[in-house]
């Protein structure tokens, strides 16, 4: 009875062997075969979270909104540089009323029509230019987009 529980129990162990023996994917450390010298160590630094993007409006650029908004009839009294809950509440009717999405942050669109865009006039090209197309040009048409058309090219 013993010799015929050997083979049985040769059989399971071959069983339970041989599956991991012949995997095809074996995972190996990029250190393994080598002795690492040094040792693991609980890292002392606390995680922070570091806080990307605008985080607050310029004083002086809030007092130019609050500005406009009045100048727009959307916020009464006298621009005080904060950017208080009537300010918000301005700017969200303001953009609301010309069909934008309200944001707690005003909308670049908004910031363009209320005569807030960006100041071109410390640009590197901006002397003598206007940054607008001219409405009447007395350039000829073939110079107009700012090429010259050679008469006598085969095209």
């Amino acid at each position: 009875m013993v010799s015929s529980r050997i083979p049985a129990a040769l059989l399971v162990v071959a069983a339970l062997v041989a599956p991991p023996a012949f995997a095809t994917n074996v995972h190996r450390s990029p250190t393994s075969g080598l002795a690492s010298t040094h040792k693991l160590s609980k890292s002392k630094h606390k995680a922070t979270r570091h806080v990307r993007g605008q985080q607050a409006i310029d004083p002086e650029r809030v007092t130019q909104i609050q500005q406009a908004l009045i100048r727009e009839n959307y916020l009464t009294g006298d621009a005080s540089g904060n950017w208080d809950a009537t300010t918000v509440a301005a700017m969200q009717k303001y953009q609301a009323d010309n069909g934008w999405q309200i944001k707690l942050m005003p909308d670049s669109r908004a910031l363009l029509k209320l005569g807030l865009g960006p100041d071109y006039s410390a640009a590197i090209n901006a002397n003598g230019s206007s940054f607008a197309p001219a409405a009447n040009s007395n350039a000829p048409s073939t110079q107009s987009s700012g090429f010259v058309v050679a008469s006598g090219v085969n095209q």
